[in-house]
């Protein structure tokens, strides 16, 4: 009679405990929901009418203004602080070959060459027949082709 009673209680207690667990709600892991809702995010945004050419305007132009944000040395134009900043790393030293700064004799058949060719140099880089090389724009992308152009512009100077 005694195992009876305790096989009747131990179904009870299975039946209770599965009464109990069935009403409670799964536990869901909360990176389901993010992954989920990331796999049905869209690719892109859809740009129509004049709203759309309006959204798409305000993108290109903070794309610009980004992009201007990026310009080095806060966009200064003038050679001398293009210089102080950058190009005097390696033409004050004469590192790979550099031209020293006022130094004529190693300048004059540069200068003979013409501005362009020099601005050319140092725009797109450059590496010289004796193993000389000029990085393109002085390893600084975020250099303006006329703030390139004005370094060279008054290294140029230095040796006249």
């Amino acid at each position: 009679m005694l195992i009876a009673f305790l096989g009747v209680l131990t179904v009870v207690l299975i039946l209770g405990a599965y009464a109990i667990y069935s009403r409670q709600p799964r536990e869901t892991d909360p990176a389901n929901a993010r992954e989920t809702a990331a796999r049905l995010a869209p690719a892109g945004a859809v740009y129509a009418g004049d709203t759309g050419r309006a959204a798409m305007q305000a993108a290109q132009e903070a794309a610009a203004k980004a992009a201007a944000s990026q310009v080095a040395y806060g966009g200064s134009t003038d050679g001398k602080t293009i210089y102080d900043n950058l190009c005097h790393a390696c033409h004050t030293a004469g590192v790979a070959g550099a031209p020293k700064l006022g130094d004529k004799a190693a300048w004059g058949p540069r200068i003979a060459q013409g501005l362009a060719t020099l601005v050319k140099h140092a725009t797109e880089g450059y590496k010289g027949p004796d193993g000389n090389v000029m990085p393109p724009k002085g390893g600084n992308p975020a250099l303006t082709d006329e703030q390139v152009k004005n370094a060279v512009q008054w290294v140029v100077n230095q040796a006249k």
